[in-house]
């Protein structure tokens, strides 16, 4: 009778497990979209090997609204450089009517041989008008490796993540990426983009007022907190 027990629960946790790795999804727009794999995606294509044809599609950030990668959501962002609008993927961290964005780390389907394998990012681009450092940091031309021997890597930090943050009815996204040394003018950026956004809100812009240092666990706190009673 254990054993029987044992084996439905095995079974049902491997066809959860099964169906959570089948959502991966394009979604092109409303209604239209692609299941199967991701493959793996720079923030400015994303690959995808479809469930009915085996094959393998990439898509531009430009032509598609979001893609669902192991239940996380990356969805689709404009930006202005150089007076052009481009687009980016950005990790979707909080939602509602204050968003969190990341971008960067390794991702990848494969798993990595060695840890030093890792994104490099070539170029800086501005995401609209708003970034500590007049918006500028979210690397461009996005690259798995570089195409460099593992040798190569010994020695280079890691590449931290980049984060950003929208709220509804506003089109600005704001760089609020925590400074490793907490900087004081870094700490006051962020401070003042949080009390933006949080205007409305005396409580937690109060919370925010009395904060002198941020990091990403705060900050994620503070936009839940929000969100949780400014519904969309």
């Amino acid at each position: 009778m254990k054993a029987t027990k044992f084996f439905c629960s095995f079974l049902l946790v491997s066809v959860l497990a099964l169906a959570a790795h089948a959502q991966d999804a394009v979604v092109i727009d409303t209604g239209n979209f692609v299941r199967g794999t991701i493959q793996g995606t720079d923030f400015v294509t994303v690959s995808i090997k479809d469930d009915n044809s085996g094959d393998v599609q990439i898509f531009k950030a430009q032509d598609i609204k979001e893609f669902l990668w192991n239940g996380v959501t990356f969805v689709s962002k404009p930006f202005v450089i150089n007076k052009k609008t481009d687009y980016r993927f950005f990790k979707l961290v909080e939602s509602g009517t204050v968003n969190l964005y990341s971008m960067g780390g390794v991702l990848t389907n494969e798993k990595p041989k060695r840890k030093r394998v890792r994104f490099i990012p070539s170029v800086g681009i501005g995401i609209g008008t708003g970034g500590f450092g007049s918006g500028i940091g979210v690397g461009g031309g996005v690259t798995f490796g570089g195409g460099r021997r593992d040798d190569d890597d010994q020695g280079r930090p890691e590449r931290r993540s980049l984060y950003y943050i929208d709220k509804k009815g506003s089109p600005e996204m704001l760089e609020i990426t925590p400074d490793v040394d907490n900087s004081k003018m870094a700490m006051e950026y962020i401070k003042s983009s949080l009390l933006e956004k949080f205007v409305d809100d005396n409580s937690i812009s109060a919370r925010v007022k009395e904060m002198d240092k941020f990091d990403i666990k705060s900050i994620q706190a503070l936009i839940k907190d929000y969100n949780s009673v400014h519904p969309q």
